[in-house]
């Protein structure tokens, strides 16, 4: 059987941002659990405003395809989002609209949501940990039919969560991190 491989995507591009921080401690969770991991940056994936003018007009941009390509090489995906308003950022959003745009031959659109497993995560320096944006983050990728497992970890006060190795100091929130990441390499296991 080939090694179970976990797709890691922090969904700030900020420096020092919260979010990049718990896709760190995340990705060592699940690789620690015994899965292969990548995770990306998507600076490396500029993608316009979605537009179905431009669509119409140019076709789906190269990094979006390249990035459904890249889900699609991974039987499992861990998406960390800031909360902004109550909500994902339009950089979440705005790179799951083009990417459900994306069909490659044999396949139908949107079909690399349904293919395999979803998890997601969120940080924030307030009480509630990105609690909302999470909600939000579930109901667009349902609305993309894809599985997204039902264990999700929001991160508290998360300026204040981490000790000086980068780990999370809290046991609870460690061992939250932890049911998630065992619960998503669980489910994607049964989807390989």
């Amino acid at each position: 059987m080939s090694a179970l491989k976990i797709l890691v995507i922090p969904g700030s591009l900020r420096s020092g941002s919260l979010n990049a921080r718990l896709a760190a401690v995340a990705a060592h969770e699940l690789a620690q659990a015994g899965a292969e991991i990548t995770r990306i940056s998507l600076a490396d994936f500029p993608l316009p405003i979605y537009d179905g003018d431009l669509q119409a007009k140019s076709g789906v941009p190269k990094h979006a395809v390249n990035l459904k390509r890249m889900m699609a090489a991974h039987h499992g995906v861990l998406i960390v989002t800031p909360e902004y308003n109550s909500s994902v950022p339009a950089l979440v959003k705005n790179t799951i609209d083009w990417v459900s745009r994306v069909q490659d031959a044999h396949e139908t659109r949107g079909q690399v949501f349904r293919d395999r497993v979803f998890a997601i995560a969120a940080a924030s320096g307030n009480r509630l940990g990105g609690a909302r944006a999470l909600a939000a983050l579930r109901l667009i990728l349902s609305a993309c039919h894809a599985q997204v497992i039902p264990n999700q970890f929001a991160l508290a006060f998360a300026d204040d969560a981490y000790d000086e190795m980068e780990r999370l100091k809290n046991a609870a929130d460690s061992e939250g991190l932890k049911a998630l990441a065992r619960q998503l390499i669980d489910v994607s296991q049964r989807m390989m």
